[in-house]
């Protein structure tokens, strides 16, 4: 059965499109299937990871009914995409039937355990499309950047959980905070860690073991098309990211060994 999992914060710039990226690829790079969705409007995964978004079908067309699933989906070399684009920041009025909470969830039971992880990648807002992943996900990754406006975002999405858990979706939970960017030699990082320990605390779930240096390289990846985990492979951040997956996923799919 697919794992699927919602990588969120309505704080934009902490790192929510780069984180998956890198475990798609990571995971793929480990003999997973993978699957990214792309539940921005602006686009940002399927762009990232070089696709065309302006010219391809996206979430949109299958969210209105136009397309299956199955043919919008994209292969790349880390792994199938559904992308966005645009068009899809009209959700929130033109999806506006009954039942509009499980669109996403009805059309990925058509994927009958394809894959092994569905990595959803959200806007940064508490909207409609965001309910879609929490409404269909087993659980959600938190990243955040070390700074006290990211843990505002933070603590602001435990009552949409709350609301998801209760209305429509009691399994889910929260895998982790995600410290991206992080220094551990400023005051400001450390202090940030412990607000953080205590809102991860508040959601019954912890602070990863693995936190996310900063690189020129997390910039320079896109525009290559590439994660990077791919690009940049020896850098400090694929480290850390590969040092996630195995936090969470090791036992089940550890690293390739080198020849």
């Amino acid at each position: 059965m697919s794992k699927i999992i919602t990588i969120t914060n309505q704080k934009g710039g902490v790192g929510k499109t780069t984180t998956s990226s890198s475990l798609l690829t990571a995971l793929y790079q480990r003999g997973a299937r993978v699957l990214g969705i792309d539940l921005d409007p602006q686009g940002s995964l399927g762009f990232c990871l070089g696709l065309d978004i302006e010219s391809c079908a996206t979430i949109y067309d299958v969210m209105r009914g136009d397309k299956a699933v199955n043919d919008v989906i994209v292969e790349t070399e880390c792994g199938d995409i559904l992308p966005s684009n645009i068009l899809l920041s009209g959700a929130e009025l033109e999806f506006n039937r009954p039942g509009r909470e499980f669109m996403l969830k009805t059309h990925l039971n058509e994927l009958d355990n394809e894959y092994d992880f569905i990595i959803i990648d959200t806007p940064p807002a508490l909207n409609i499309l965001t309910v879609n992943a929490y409404v269909a996900s087993d659980s959600l990754i938190i990243p955040m950047a070390p700074e006290i406006l990211s843990l505002l975002g933070v603590s602001q999405i435990r009552e949409t959980i709350e609301t998801v858990r209760r209305h429509y979706n009691s399994r889910l939970r929260v895998l982790g905070i995600l410290l991206n960017k992080f220094n551990p030699r400023l005051n400001l990082n450390r202090e940030v860690l412990e607000l953080s320990e205590q809102i991860a605390e508040q959601l019954d779930s912890k602070v990863f073991e693995s936190k996310i240096r900063s690189s020129v390289s997390v910039a320079e990846a896109p525009a290559h098309g590439e994660s990077v985990i791919s690009y940049a492979p020896r850098s400090k951040p694929a480290a850390d990211f590969e040092a996630l997956v195995d936090e969470l996923w090791g036992t089940e799919f550890p690293r390739s060994q080198p020849d």
